[in-house]
Order: C-alpha cells, then structure tokens, then sequence
C-alpha cells in the first residue's frame, strides 16, 4: 500500500511524531495517559484508510492469560505497517489484575490504552511515553526561542549599561539630575529609573537626548565668560612729595 501522501517531506512516522498531544493527555499515578478516542480520530484524519485489531487468545476470548494474570493484544496499521502491542489488565493502581478478578470492565480498559500504545509506536504521542514533555520539533523551537530571548536580555542590559554611563558623563558636566530623569521618565512610560527599561528602543532614544544635553553642557562650559577681577591694580607710592616734605622739614 503506498504511503498516504502529506505537504511536507517528512514520512508518515514524523508526521504523527510532530503532533503536540499534551492538552489531551491525563496523569494518573505519575503515568500519561492518552484519549484512544482522539488518538485513533488524528490517525484517521492522516490515514484514512489505517485499521485496528483485536488479537483474540486461542479459545476467542478477547484477553489472554498465563492462569495467573492476564493481558490484551492489539495491533493498529497504517500505510500497510502493523505495530502490535501487548498490555497487561491492570487495576487503577496499575497492579496487574488477577484472573479471577478480572471483569469486562478492565478487558475494555486495558484494550484502549492498548491501541492507544500501538498508535504510539507509528508516532502519535511516544514521546509522552519516553518522559518526555514535547515532541522533538518543538523541544527543538523552544530551545531556540529561550536562545533569543536570552540574546535579546543580554542586548538590552548591555543597551540600558550605555545610558548610565552616558549619564554619568552628564554628571560630571553639571548637568541636572531632574533634567536627566526627565529625560529617562520620557521615554519610559514615566518611570526615570533605566534599569526599568524594557526595549533598546527607549535605550537609544535616551542617549541620543543625553548626547543632546552634553553637547549642549560642553558648550557652555567652554563659552561662559571668565568673571572680571574687581581687585584695582595698586597705584605706585608717590616718593617725590614725601621728600619734598622732608626738605621742608628740614627747614
């Protein structure tokens, strides 16, 4: 039977594998479990033409026994590849089930987890039986968003250390602070505190006005005039009438 054809270049197995099942599973006792309603609906939606079936023991029962415990046996095709899976009858706390406590009930139970199971081995949801969390695929997106937006963080710290070190220079000009925080509180939603900054947007267009005010500050600094000297230069001492006041003393 040929492969069921899909839009991407992935086989049949990789296409189920990538299906994200997580809003469909249920915990129990540490254990995931899958819908097989909605399991065996997602084949059928990929696979029209997949089919399951019920292994009976040799007596045409629908679940096998070794006289102690029991078991069921299925098997689920797709693209004319049988997976066949082997499920113990087992109670609600997973404990396998003695013959003769077995009931219908548990049969039933036990042979959808088992077809459930072998859709698992065609792809659908194994990796929740691996414990894992995601499919591959998305374990794979995930990682790289984590990896940009811990890039992204760096870039902004690295954005919001350049405005305080701008604002330091503006500092050492004199600058005002309430002038600087204005500055800082205008781009950023009124808060005048930069580590709060949460785009390096804000960032360049703080420093941008800082380069602004120090341009501005250096300016003045080096166009303000020196104050005047108020102190008189000291007159020379007139010698020639005090020695005409001596002469006349003289006399």
């Amino acid at each position: 039977m040929p492969e069921t054809k899909n839009k991407t270049n992935k086989n049949y197995f990789e296409v189920l594998y990538d299906i994200n099942v997580n809003e469909k599973v249920e915990k129990k006792n540490n254990l995931s479990y899958l819908s097989w309603a909605w399991a065996w609906s997602e084949v059928k939606k990929i696979h029209p033409d997949a089919n399951y079936i019920i292994y009976d023991n040799p007596d045409g029962w629908n679940y096998h026994t070794d006289g102690r415990t029991c078991w069921v046996k299925t098997g689920v095709t797709i693209n004319g590849i049988e997976h066949i899976e082997q499920l113990p009858v087992m109670d609600n706390r997973n404990a396998s089930i003695k013959l003769n406590d077995v009931t219908s009930f548990s049969v039933n139970k036990a042979i959808q987890r088992s077809l459930t199971k072998a859709c698992a081995r065609h792809g659908l949801g194994l990796y929740i039986y691996a414990g894992e969390d995601l499919p591959e695929t998305e374990v794979i997106e995930n990682e790289k968003e984590a990896l940009k937006n811990k890039e992204a963080q760096e870039a902004l710290q690295a954005a919001i250390k350049k405005v305080v070190t701008a604002g330091s220079k503006l500092m050492a000009l004199k600058v005002d602070r309430d002038t600087m925080y204005g500055v800082v509180s205008k781009h950023n939603n009124g808060d005048k505190d930069p580590s709060t900054i949460t785009t390096i947007e804000v960032c360049e267009a703080v420093i941008s006005e800082f380069k602004k005010l120090q341009e501005s500050a250096k300016k003045d600094k080096t166009e303000k005039p020196k104050k005047p000297d108020n102190t008189k230069e000291a007159e020379p001492e007139n010698t020639t009438n005090k020695v005409v006041e001596k002469k006349e003393i003289k006399k």
